[in-house]
């Protein structure tokens, strides 16, 4: 698993409307570029979602199970299914700080290709370094 974490300057409430609101990433992330609600939890969450990705030359679609039970301190995602990735799972932890907040990412990722283990991790370390850096960027403007 490997992970990094990032300041905030915003509240918590405010970083988890954006984070927690995964089928707008489009608009602010620049590697997702699609996401399709397929379930929602009773509180309008989603619980299944088929995000279209293009990071680097990574090119997929996979479908997420997203796990709301630590909410709103975090929030989990696991692979259901995806073309090239077997694994991709991923936790948010997100600890309010006053006027600040941190959030760590913490993403486990594998494809179906050989890969050796040292490229995996620095391409997991791009993808969360990108993805905090561009929640950051949208929280703060």
């Amino acid at each position: 698993m490997t992970s990094s974490k990032i300041l905030i300057e915003a509240s918590a409430d405010e970083v988890r409307k954006v984070l927690f609101d995964i089928a707008n990433y489009p608009t602010w992330s620049r590697s997702i570029k699609g996401a399709q609600v397929e379930s929602s939890d009773d509180q309008g969450r989603p619980l299944r979602i088929q995000l279209t990705i293009e990071a680097g030359m990574l090119r997929d679609k996979p479908t997420l199970d997203y796990n709301w039970s630590g909410a709103p301190e975090q929030v989990s995602f696991t692979l259901v299914d995806a073309d090239l990735l077997t694994k991709m799972d991923g936790i948010y932890f997100v600890k309010a700080l006053g006027d600040e907040t941190e959030v760590t990412y913490e993403l486990s990722t594998d494809v179906s290709m050989p890969i050796p283990k040292a490229m995996l991790e620095t391409a997991e370390l791009g993808t969360i370094k990108a993805a905090l850096e561009e929640l950051k960027e949208k929280i703060e403007g």
